[in-house]
């Protein structure tokens, strides 16, 4: 079978995982995690979790919570 080179042909990404920062943090690192996993500062991220806690009713701490308690650290072992 060819290997297809045409517009078409299916894109490779590198995989990234999702970790909590050991170097860009403020409390336990998910929001740095989060920005190097989506490419964006780690401003923005803690941003829209500030608006998400005031504007949502607190989901944003429940999110953060979360993230902190499901993510594993920055070069831990799986």
């Amino acid at each position: 079978m060819e290997q297809s080179t045409g517009p078409l042909a299916p894109v490779s990404r590198p995989t990234v995982r999702l970790t909590r920062s050991r170097d860009d943090r403020m409390v336990a690192g998910v929001c740095g995690g989060t920005a190097r996993a989506l490419g964006v500062d780690p401003a923005l991220v803690r941003l829209g979790l500030v608006l998400l806690t005031v504007f949502g009713a607190g989901a944003g701490a429940i999110a953060y919570v979360a993230a902190w308690i499901l993510l594993p650290e920055e070069g831990a072992a799986v």
